[in-house]
């Protein structure tokens, strides 16, 4: 076992042993040479863009990885580390065509030593987690929370579901919430400085560093952690008198409560709405909604997936609950082919655009793949085949529809484009926890 992994296992068997212990000398371990080149290699594996002092990360590997993590880790065992304003960037929102969200890129320093901050941080929030909770979280994923779903609607009779939306979350989280949520397990000055400090940065935009009132930042390597620590309330209120009201299943800042009735269900809504102006958050009025989902009356987006039950051709009588990729799912894949298969990429080779198109076709359908997404997957094979034809055809100058025949779906099959149709698993690999 490598020594990092061994540090973890030992934070996390003494939380998990000492509910109430808060840990007071962890800062130094961020420092030490082989949990910063762990953090390294994490911030390398994502890449990401270059924060406000337009270091990039191969200029740090032209100038000596090895150098810049010592120089770096002397910065902060003498205490002259400081971490710098995020720099502010707008990203397309994914099945949203024409609107951005906000994200704020930490410099690839602050991101190495935020990433060396929850390598260290995290196991002792582990020993804390609780079921409900998925998302950003060693050895669990989206499909672990979907499973959970599934089970608890079909087989325990929860046909009532409170699809919550939290407004903002990780912008507008209160930080002082925050950090009062970190202190019931740190009481270390130096690292709980070192927190504050991400927390207050600022952002860079337009020439002006602005003040941060609320949030965590953004687009950092310890921000899904800092959520998760943060909506650890919601989790502990389920635990407590939640339970009876419904199953929460909860992954990051995106939440569903399963529930009996339609009374459960605005019960469940009142009591999220209260743990959650504790941490300075509201539920966004408009998109917080009940959904019935007896016999198909009513349905759910979570996790990309859109929800409803579903009469089995093979019991009639019996309802299920099927899941299939979501509008937005659909659109944000329609968008990704559309761009790829674009006219203006006529004068390039075919075959870069089929090996383009396959990358994204098998991350797209890698996750989409458990379920009953069937029919949406023979669509988006449909809709490939028109694109590549109506590249080939540029490519080649013809019009009108004569080239559909040339252009077919065989033709396109032998160019490799990969197939989402039959790759479906209906019977889910991950079993819930």
């Amino acid at each position: 076992m490598d020594r990092v992994r061994a540090l973890q296992r030992v934070l996390y068997r003494c939380a998990k042993q000492d509910e109430d212990r808060r840990f007071h000398a962890l800062y130094d371990k961020v420092a030490r040479s082989d949990v910063m080149r762990r953090a390294w290699r994490e911030v390398r594996a994502n890449r990401g863009a270059p924060g406000v002092d337009g270091i990039t990360i191969e200029q740090v590997v032209r100038f000596g990885v090895d150098e810049f993590l010592d120089q770096l880790a002397a910065r902060l065992r003498a205490g002259t580390y400081r971490p710098r304003p995020l720099r502010r960037v707008y990203i397309p929102k994914p099945g949203k065509p024409g609107q951005l969200r906000p994200l704020g890129i930490p410099c690839v320093a602050d991101r190495v030593v935020m990433a060396a901050a929850k390598i260290v941080l995290e196991p002792i929030f582990e020993a804390d987690f609780l079921p409900t909770s998925y998302g950003f979280r060693p050895g669990l994923s989206a499909h672990h929370a979907l499973e959970t779903i599934r089970q608890t609607v079909t087989w325990r009779g929860k046909q009532w579901a409170l699809d919550a939306d939290i407004r903002g979350c990780f912008d507008e989280i209160d930080s002082h919430a925050l950090v009062a949520q970190i202190e019931r397990r740190v009481c270390d000055r130096r690292m709980l400085k070192l927190l504050r400090g991400w927390l207050r940065a600022g952002v860079f935009e337009g020439g002006i560093v602005s003040a941060i009132e609320a949030g965590t930042p953004q687009g950092s390597p310890i921000s899904p952690l800092l959520a998760n620590v943060a909506l650890h309330l919601l989790d502990e209120a389920w635990q407590g008198g939640g339970r009876g009201v419904g199953e929460l299943v909860k992954y990051a800042d995106d939440l569903v409560v399963l529930t009996a009735t339609r009374e459960q269900a605005e019960e469940a809504r009142e009591l999220v709405a209260a743990v959650l102006d504790g941490l300075g958050l509201r539920l966004h009025p408009e998109k917080t909604r009940i959904a019935h989902l007896a016999r198909g009356a009513e349905g759910f987006v979570f996790l990309g997936f859109e929800h409803r039950m579903r009469e089995s051709w093979r019991q009639p009588g019996r309802w299920y609950l099927h899941k299939w990729p979501s509008r937005r799912a659909m659109a944000s894949i329609r968008g990704k082919i559309r761009a790829r298969t674009d006219r203006r990429h006529a004068g390039l080779p075919l075959q870069w655009a089929v090996e383009d198109l396959n990358r994204a076709l098998r991350g797209w359908g890698n996750y989409f793949r458990y379920g009953n997404s069937d029919r949406k997957f023979d669509q988006i094979d449909c809709y490939v085949n028109e694109r590549l034809a109506i590249l080939a055809s540029a490519k080649h100058g013809l019009t009108g529809r004569n080239w559909v025949s040339r252009f077919n779906y065989e033709w396109a099959t032998k160019l490799g484009i990969y197939r989402l149709t039959g790759t479906v698993k209906p019977t889910l690999a991950y079993a819930s926890r």
